[in-house]
């Protein structure tokens, strides 16, 4: 259902709103808000496709504010998959909302219970929140869900990978006033259409036919290193960033948003962690210093990154490659917005070559593999050297082959192996396979011991022969 409107002028929005919009510095809709808010209007139920950084909060978030009155009880309700993005939402309401007055409220976890209990008795039209706080507060009466009119799911998608669709469900139940539902999403897997059928009546779908996601102005890029040199690669990439930019770098735990910011610190490279463990307050300061371009550098888990919305990002990093491939389309979506040009770069170790091309092909994406990037002119050393990474030269059973020059006139294979497991007092399991000519053999050692064997056989001789080890590539 396309609209041939393409300025909100046309619409005949509120003049309060139509004024917010205007303060926001909007002049157009982007597609989806053109696709959604004319429907949206008419009270029809919307199954939007929206990519992040796309416009999707105005495309609900307007239908939503001419809807609602300013009475002081809950008309509408928008769920969030993170504190983040509710306060990040609610923040962007009440900016479009112009004069209007409307009391728009955040309801979410990590913060004081009561509080926000007390807020909401003071009366409220609008609330966002996430779903385990907003059943807590139901279930303690402090919020009624029988009045709400208008039912909000935002990231959908998120909603599914985290858990929380029984809680969405169960929201929805209490909704027994529900007029209209809103379901939003970067990405529709099955299990979130199948899902859909059950809360939506004659939705009108506004999504591409083939799921392919476009992602102007980003290139994307792909390095092949170690676990152990990640960090060298990242101090190439860091030592390149122009004054002003900012680097947003995900990481997949909490434990090692806490390693990589301190090891970045130790070489003078000022880093913030953001992850789910940090008080709520603390993250809000760190996300808004973030936004404010005090700070260059965010390392983040994805929990924490949700919602996000800081048009400088000029670089994101994968450090660790997410695990699904819709992960990996909201993290690169944090860059290249409004216009701007941005760059992903993404740490590929030997083993997860596979994932990065699952990715690829999933979303029909060009992501090309190339080295680390150079020095910048004037700078002859690097801000983190390099290591000598095992996990490089290992193959995919974690084995190293190393050559030594003693070959099978001087030795048996199994007399080798056994003068080996003798000297350096490694287990059997240790050594792998060993091929011979004449004068030199390659033993293949585990990853975790190859480095002390070498170095003890380095220093001793076999049947008065020096056996000069050196490393073979995988």
């Amino acid at each position: 259902m396309a609209s041939s409107q393409f300025d909100f002028e046309s619409w005949g929005l509120e003049p309060s709103i139509a004024k917010g919009i205007s303060s926001c510095g909007w002049e157009t809709p982007t597609e989806i808000q053109r696709e959604s808010i004319p429907s949206a209007r008419k009270g029809f139920d919307i199954v939007g496709q929206a990519k992040t950084g796309s416009g999707k909060t105005g495309a609900f978030g307007i239908p939503i504010l001419e809807s609602c009155e300013k009475i002081g009880h809950p008309q509408a309700i928008i769920l969030c998959p993170t504190r983040e993005l509710a306060v990040q939402v609610a923040e962007e309401m009440d900016s479009l909302q112009g004069n209007k007055g409307l009391s728009i409220q955040t309801v979410y976890g990590g913060t004081d219970l009561e509080k926000q209990a007390k807020i909401l008795s003071k009366g409220c039209d609008i609330v966002v929140g996430t779903p385990g706080r907003v059943i807590d507060m139901t279930k303690r009466g402090h919020l009624d869900l029988g009045r709400i009119s208008i039912f909000c799911l935002d990231e959908a998608d998120r909603m599914l990978d985290m858990g929380f669709f029984p809680d969405v469900l169960w929201i929805l139940e209490k909704s027994t006033s529900r007029k209209q539902t809103l379901l939003f999403s970067a990405t529709f897997p099955e299990e979130v259409l199948d899902a859909a059928e059950e809360f939506l009546t004659d939705p009108v779908h506004i999504m591409s036919d083939d799921m392919e996601v476009e992602i102007p102005e980003i290139d994307q890029y792909a390095i092949h290193v170690g676990r152990m040199n990640k960090l060298w690669a990242l101090g190439r990439i860091i030592s390149n960033m122009d004054e002003g930019d900012q680097m947003l770098i995900f990481t997949n735990t909490k434990r090692m948003v806490e390693i990589l910011t301190e090891r970045l610190g130790k070489f003078r490279i000022r880093a913030m962690g953001l992850h789910g463990d940090l008080s709520q307050n603390k993250r809000e300061k760190i996300i808004d210093s973030f936004k404010q371009a005090h700070e260059e550098i965010l390392v983040a888990t994805d929990v924490a990154a949700r919602g996000l919305d800081v048009d400088g990002i000029n670089h994101v990093v994968n450090y660790d490659l997410p695990d699904d491939t819709e992960t990996y389309v909201h993290r690169i979506g944090r860059t290249g917005r409004m216009g701007r040009r941005g760059i992903a770069w993404n740490f590929v170790t030997r083993e997860e070559t596979s994932q990065i091309e699952k990715i690829s092909s999933t979303w029909n994406l060009s992501i090309e593999f190339t080295d680390a990037p150079e020095l910048p002119e004037g700078m002859n050393r690097d801000p983190i050297g390099k290591r000598e990474d095992w996990d490089e030269v290992s193959d995919v059973f974690g084995m190293v082959k190393v050559r030594v020059s003693v070959g099978n006139s001087k030795s048996s294979k199994r007399e080798l192996a056994d003068w080996i497991v003798q000297q350096a007092r490694v287990p059997d399991i240790a050594i792998g396979e060993i091929s011979q000519n004449e004068n030199e053999s390659d033993v293949e050692i585990h990853v975790d011991k190859v480095a002390y064997v070498m170095d003890v056989i380095k220093s001793r001789e076999f049947n008065g022969l020096t056996l000069s080890p050196q490393i073979v590539g995988p």
